[in-house]
C-alpha cells in the first residue's frame, strides 16, 4: 500500500499541498487494518512525503527540487 500511495504522489495525482485520504479511508479502500493504514502513514511521514496538521488531515509535501 505504501508504494501506491508513494506513486500516486510521484505521479501528480496527490499534488503537493493537497489532502491525502485519511487513515479510515486508505484502510477501506486496501482492505485493510485502521492499524497497518496508520503505520503507513507515519512511514510516509518519516520518509518527508506527506505531513499532517492536527485535525485537519495529512497532506502531500511541497517537491523538493
Amino acid at each position: 500500500m505504501a508504494d501506491v500511495i508513494r506513486e500516486r504522489i510521484t505521479d501528480g495525482t496527490y499534488p503537493p499541498r493537497t489532502r491525502v485520504p485519511s487513515v479510515v479511508q486508505l484502510a477501506t479502500e486496501f482492505g485493510i487494518a485502521q492499524a497497518t493504514a496508520q503505520k503507513v502513514h507515519r512511514g510516509l511521514r518519516d520518509e518527508g512525503l506527506i505531513y499532517t496538521e492536527p485535525g485537519l488531515g495529512s497532506f502531500v509535501s511541497r517537491q523538493q527540487d
